[in-house]
């Protein structure tokens, strides 16, 4: 059975687009994440007989640097599906993959999960799409250890993410439509294991009020178009201040963006990139500007781009 399906799909093509995301958004660690329109375009061909070989080129982020192997992410994602829906690898099956990437890695803008993203998305539309996007979400937390850069991956916009008794569970609705996000990227590349070793095991119960706080009146003024309250959002009092002190520029950057007109401004997930959110052109100009001045003040080198939040998540495109 294992040889018939292998043998129907064998030199099949697929291409999925996978977006960005930031996660936290401050307050809300580990919880809350947004898709970005900065985008990994990913062609995935399978080789039946070809002694399970994987080829890898790669455009963009990451040339010369990811994995050509099974530990990497986008191909964990192809084979978890296959044994998710079909209970196992068939002997032999290679892969061609073809990466043209926008997502700078290890940058805190989900390269991790957009490539387990893609991978899952990729191999569950060779099968037929046997799988759930709640199949899909589960797999991508098994693999990546947290949901919120995968949930945002996987169904674009705002998205909201718990851990349950069942699993993990993910809710979304679109983003605000004039709301962009503008970022500071710096060259500093910080390693997500890293930034969550500075964190604390305790934090002070003042502390954690507050950010339940503050993430209930985001949560409830982005879903109902009070773009105002991401100030509040933003802000958070559990991870970005112990992470500063692996990453000292942090502060400053904020705050100069939230002089300059940000409705909020914040560590994107554990950095070392800096996001601002506006919803004018002369603001989005003014925060620019403030972010290249502060970055010159620290020594820190990097670059400044404008995106949009992305309502559509991973999906598989035709080639052109």
């Amino acid at each position: 059975m294992v040889m018939h399906w292998l043998a129907e799909l064998d030199g099949r093509r697929i291409r999925v687009e996978v977006p960005a995301s930031s996660a936290n958004l401050g307050a809300g660690y580990d919880c809350l994440g947004v898709a970005l329109s900065m985008t990994n375009r990913i062609d995935l061909e399978v080789r039946g007989w070809s002694r399970g070989e994987i080829e890898l080129t790669v455009d963009g982020e990451g040339q010369g640097e990811l994995g050509e192997d099974r530990d990497n992410r986008f191909v964990r994602g192809v084979e978890s599906v296959l044994r998710a829906a079909r209970g196992g690898i068939p002997e032999g099956v290679g892969w061609r993959i073809e990466m043209r990437n926008e997502i700078p890695l290890a940058r805190g803008l989900g390269s991790s999960a957009a490539a387990t993203v893609g991978g899952l998305v990729a191999g569950n539309a060779l099968l037929g799409e046997p799988l759930t996007t709640l199949d899909l979400l589960r797999l991508a937390t098994d693999i990546e250890g947290h949901a919120d850069n995968a949930a945002a991956a996987l169904l674009g916009g705002f998205v909201v993410v718990a851990a349950t008794g069942e699993g993990v569970e993910a809710l979304r609705f679109d983003v605000p439509r004039d709301l962009r996000a503008v970022l500071f990227i710096p060259e500093l590349r910080l390693q997500t294991t890293g930034m969550r070793g500075v964190l604390p095991e305790k934090v002070p119960l003042a502390d954690a009020v507050a950010n339940l706080g503050r993430v209930a009146l985001g949560v409830a003024g982005i879903a109902t178009g009070r773009t105002d309250l991401l100030r509040a959002l933003t802000v958070d009092r559990i991870h970005e201040p112990y992470r500063a002190a692996a990453f000292p520029q942090l502060p400053r950057l904020i705050e100069a963006a939230r002089s300059a007109g940000a409705l909020g401004a914040c560590l994107s997930g554990a950095g070392s990139t800096v996001l601002a959110f506006a919803d004018s052109i002369s603001a989005m100009t003014r925060i620019e500007g403030a972010f290249a001045a502060a970055a010159a003040d620290t020594d820190l080198p990097g670059r400044v781009t404008v995106v949009s939040p992305r309502n559509a998540g991973a999906q598989v495109v035709k080639p052109r």
